[in-house]
């Protein structure tokens, strides 16, 4: 259905300028066309209108009409003469397509399909025949409840509410599933909720009355064990609370919903039901270790909010499970790759609990083939071939230590979320998956001109694997709303899978709807035992200052660091991350280099990959080390740069953030994309200004100007700008700094913390396995034709990649 805009289609819009503008855009779109075939990014559409404008004042009518907003919101053109078909995006989600006939001035809508077959043209040269392989979600959704404003993408759970609530409230009948769902409740066999004694609603409801007037009369602290028996006799279970007044409150919840449902109360219920006691978390590729792996290959952001992520989920599960009156220990496994050539880490150990946790293990399963088992590490755009049989095997070995199946299975990344659905789909249990970051935004066209980038990346591996895990998720959890939608101007990494095409393999007309309510935004925190405020003294870890002193100002150049601060009384501008080209600390380096007025005002120190180019493996890697080495001598940057190698010590790096601080410095992320930005995160958490890239997650972390900066890598000038002018500004005016440095601290403690997260998680799990059992949404057709999907593609592809060899 074509979006309405003021109640015009696209199509009709443009017709309408066609007639008021005719000569106007006959100019602008020979200028389109003259530019021959290919794809047309936004900023060459809106400078091609520029440079006609430029040319004519007359044209300036054009750029004053309703055409200009529409070319506004267009996300590409596909030039093929005298055709130019563009693809346009009115808000987050939605999708129009018209084609332009230059020659003849004629203007057609096109369905998703059609503009999709026209992009192929660009590659084939020619449409092949008219039978390709098309895949199309929607019809297995169309039942299916969904939003349609873009401000609730992300809020999935909110709505999903809404509707059952609803539901329940018009249809009493609708209620049975949920006493179905409290009745089905065990655990290691013991029966949990409900016993056999209530078998109806109105039964139910009579013994929750009973219940609540009977826990009127006990005191509030009552522990369970004193009242136990009467209320198994009403047909009660353990999992209501520990103490009367949490029994009474529960009862109280279950009531309520049964009267008069709303979502809040439902949700408050569902999240308080136990049932999360086993988490299985998915992480296959890299160094999976928790100590001396950051740094290496594929092996950073993740880990680190693995790591985090369960500790405070223990935590969680722990205080939950008390709350509920149960004597039950839970368990969380990280599986992730044993890799027997472990280059010194703990990689080829096969169980390894997690520090800080009582029950929480590294869960290590080897990458096996009929040749044996792969000993070294491998990239993670190769782990294809190699995840059917590992999720076999990780099947096996799960089984063996929890003695079950989980309850809830969580994948990471491309790989991991493949894994997940291969085990959730085996084992029937609730899966969320957890991205990270989609490559399909990360490299332009890669989708259209796969065949470029198959035999580095492998990408119709990568991207098939993705739509299979994406609709194969119970939930999908996000730390940005930009992830899943993007914003105005920019298209979200979920929904860049919403349609594209790979020619000659499969076209993709709908591939995930960024409207489903499975969609939900849980943003992660830093942890706060590392990263808490410089200002914070009686915690500041001060016996570690000469190490840190040593690292930034020792004068000998090697492998530890190289490049001298000559001027120690100036900030520093300090950055860290991987270094590869979309990180972009190169980049960084450059426009510090280039601006003589920063250079006068601070220092740059850079934690980045490794200072000699023969110890990294890393294809992407090696020539950003060797444009490093020719920056630092293009700018003659030595006595105002220091470049130290990535670095192992978590509580150092929490300190280093805090010593920087004290030098009244700044934190700059400069990435051309970040989904999310954790080091955005730790850095605001100890309290540094943060200037961070306005391109992903970093610039719904950051309000700009109140609680740190939103700079624009693409305009390297502008951010030297933006970066000199703070500082100039906190030369006059100290405590200009310190009003950033509190107004990061303040978002911090309202929206990112790992306390709030952990809550979050595990209310979605209950609300969603609720709304698997209520609605049966085991989702079989879905999933017949993600089988078929796989088998007949997935299968083939990772199998057609080779498969490495070990050195000896």
């Amino acid at each position: 259905m074509p979006h309405r805009y003021d109640g015009q289609s696209m199509r009709e819009r443009f017709q309408e300028t066609l007639s008021a503008h005719r000569n106007e855009l006959v100019s602008l779109f020979t200028g389109y066309v003259a530019q021959g075939k290919g794809i047309l990014q936004p900023h060459h559409l809106i400078d091609e209108l520029d440079k006609v404008v430029g040319k004519d004042e007359g044209m300036q009518k054009l750029r004053d009409s309703p055409f200009s907003k529409v070319l506004k919101s267009a996300q590409e053109a596909i030039v093929l003469p005298p055709f130019v078909a563009i693809a346009i995006r009115p808000r987050p989600g939605v999708w129009e397509y018209i084609r332009v006939n230059v020659y003849e001035l004629n203007v057609d809508q096109l369905s998703v399909s059609e503009y999709l077959q026209f992009k192929e043209e660009l590659v084939d040269g020619q449409i092949k025949g008219n039978y390709v392989l098309e895949l199309d979600f929607e019809p297995f959704n169309a039942t299916f409840p969904r939003p349609t404003r873009s401000s609730s993408i992300g809020n999935g759970v909110q709505f999903l509410n809404r509707h059952l609530s609803s539901i329940m409230f018009r249809n009493k009948e609708s209620l049975e599933p949920l006493l179905d769902f409290l009745r089905a409740h065990k655990h290691d066999g013991h029966v949990m909720m409900l016993n056999d004694r209530i078998q109806n609603i109105s039964r139910l409801q009579s013994a929750l009355a009973r219940a609540e007037e009977y826990l009127s009369k006990l005191p509030p602290l009552a522990p369970y064990s004193e009242f136990e028996f009467e209320l198994q006799g009403m047909g009660f279970e353990k999992g209501w609370g520990d103490t009367a007044q949490r029994v009474s409150e529960m009862v109280h919840l279950l009531l309520e919903i049964l009267q008069a449902p709303d979502p809040s109360t439902l949700e408050t219920f569902l999240g308080r039901i136990p049932m999360v006691f086993n988490v299985v978390i998915v992480s296959p590729h890299g160094y999976f270790g928790q100590a001396n792996v950051l740094g290496l290959p594929d092996t950073g952001g993740q880990i680190v909010y693995i790591l985090d992520q369960v500790r405070a989920l223990e935590n969680e599960m722990l205080l939950r499970i008390q709350k509920q009156g149960l004597d039950v220990i839970p368990k969380i496994l990280i599986v992730t790759r044993l890799i027997p050539d472990a280059k010194g880490t703990t990689c080829n150990q096969r169980l390894e609990r997690i520090s800080g946790t009582e029950h929480t293990h590294i869960l290590r399963v080897p990458f096996r083939t009929e040749n044996g088992i792969l000993r070294k590490w491998i990239s993670r755009f190769d782990v294809w071939p190699y995840l059917e049989t590992f999720a076999e095997d990780a099947s096996n070995e799960i089984a063996a230590e929890l003695q079950g199946v989980p309850d809830l299975i969580i994948g990471n990344y491309s790989d991991g979320n493949l894994v997940a659905s291969l085990l959730s789909y085996k084992m029937g249990i609730t899966q969320c998956n957890i991205a990270h970051a989609l490559e399909k935004t990360k490299y332009p066209e890669s989708d259209i001109y796969w065949r470029k980038f198959e035999d580095k990346y492998h990408f119709s591996s990568q991207f098939t694997a993705d739509l299979i895990a994406m609709n194969n998720a119970d939930f999908i959890i996000t730390s940005t709303y930009q992830e899943i939608a993007g914003s105005k101007n920019h298209v979200g990494q979920y929904e860049s899978h919403t349609a594209f095409t790979l020619p000659g393999l499969y076209r993709v007309v709908h591939g995930i709807d960024v409207f489903d309510p499975k969609f939900n935004i849980v943003s992660p925190g830093a942890d706060m035992s590392i990263y808490f405020s410089y200002s914070e003294k009686e915690r500041r870890l001060t016996a570690l200052h000469d190490s840190i002193e040593s690292l930034l100002y020792d004068s000998e150049q090697n492998d530890d660091h190289i490049g001298m601060l000559s001027d120690r009384s100036k900030p520093i501008i300090f950055s860290m991350a991987r270094l590869d080209r979309v990180k972009n600390i190169t980049g960084l380096v450059e426009c510090f280099g280039k601006s003589s007025k920063l250079r006068e005002l601070v220092n740059l120190v850079v934690v980045a990959g490794y200072i000699d180019v023969t110890k990294s493996r890393d294809r992407e890697e090696t020539k950003e080390i060797e444009k490093m080495h020719d920056l630092i001598k293009k700018y003659n940057l030595h006595g105002q740069f220091r470049w130290i190698p990535a670095q192992m010590n978590r509580a150092r790096n929490g300190e280093l953030y805090r010593y920087i601080a004290d030098t009244k410095g700044a934190f700059v992320q400069p990435a051309f994309y970040e989904a999310f930005g954790l080091t955005v995160v730790e850095a605001m958490t100890c309290g540094l200004p943060t200037f961070a890239t306005c391109h992903g997650g970093p610039a719904e972390i950051i309000e700009d100007g109140l609680s740190g900066f939103h700079i624009d890598p693409y305009h390297p000038d502008q951010v030297a700008l933006r970066l000199a002018d703070f500082f100039e500004r906190c030369q006059k005016d100290p405590s200009y700094w310190d009003e950033i440095s509190n107004g990061g601290l303040k978002r911090i403690y309202e929206r990112y913390t790992w306390k709030i997260y952990t809550e979050r998680l595990l209310t979605l799990a209950g609300v969603y396995g609720f709304w698997k059992h209520v609605s049966k949404l085991e989702r079989r057709e879905t999933r017949r034709y993600l089988e078929m999907f796989y088998i007949l593609k997935l299968k083939d592809l990772a199998t057609s990649i080779p498969l490495a060899v070990d050195e000896h």
